[in-house]
């Protein structure tokens, strides 16, 4: 598996390859200190599978570059690794078509497990992008579908239990073939489950629906 590492301190990189390497023992893990070095070793044969990228870079923007990649290399795995951490930073990226955002003070267990909730098929959505209020540090926590809320939600959306049952799942990240593994379901099935939920929401991807439960858990919350 090739994966690389575009960010202009050599700190960050070599942290990076370390987490890496623990996660992947066997990856070509390669480094970019600016987006023209990183897109030179996109272009090359075989071109990475997973793209840890730096917003703040010194010769063009982070987010720029993230959009464009999308547009030109879909198949490749973004997750960005930013200082940048407030809550529209975040939406924006994950709306570009990042699979991921991980703020550079995240603890390194947690960085584990986002690499490897991305690279299993999932997303990780920092709790920033979820609640304004949430603290500094990120987490993969998602919006509680459970109780008086959950059955507000579904009357909300008009889903049926069943789509409940897979809207849960991709709160935590799950990949289409991880719910039909939990709920015993064919992978088509969950597809067209997915096709229902994503057209109640008014989205368009996963990433968005995570976002708009989050804002209607909040909204439809019992006022103090």
């Amino acid at each position: 598996m090739k994966i690389l590492v575009c960010d202009d301190h050599a700190l960050i990189r070599e942290a990076m390859r370390g987490v890496l390497k623990e996660l992947v023992p066997n990856a070509c893990v390669t480094e970019a200190a600016d987006g023209r070095r990183a897109l030179e070793l996109i272009e090359q044969d075989p071109q990475p599978e997973l793209l840890l990228l730096d917003l703040n870079l010194p010769d063009r923007d982070g987010l720029t570059m993230l959009g464009d990649l999308r547009e030109r290399h879909p198949e490749i795995s973004v997750v960005v690794l930013s200082a940048f951490q407030d809550r529209e930073t975040v939406r924006r990226a994950l709306r570009l078509g990042a699979l991921g955002f991980i703020p550079k003070n995240t603890e390194r267990e947690v960085v584990l497990n986002a690499l490897r909730l991305v690279l299993a098929g999932g997303l990780y959505i920092p709790v920033q992008a979820l609640d304004g209020d949430a603290p500094g540090a990120a987490a993969n926590e998602a919006p509680p579908l459970a109780g008086d809320l959950r059955r507000r939600l579904s009357a909300t959306l008009g889903l049926t239990e069943r789509q409940m049952e897979v809207l849960a799942l991709v709160m935590e990240g799950k990949s289409n073939k991880a719910i039909s593994r939990a709920l015993s379901l064919a992978e088509h099935t969950v597809k067209n489950h997915m096709t229902a939920i994503f057209k109640a929401l008014q989205v368009t991807s996963r990433t968005e629906a995570v976002i708009a439960v989050g804002k209607l858990n909040r909204d439809l919350r019992p006022s103090r």
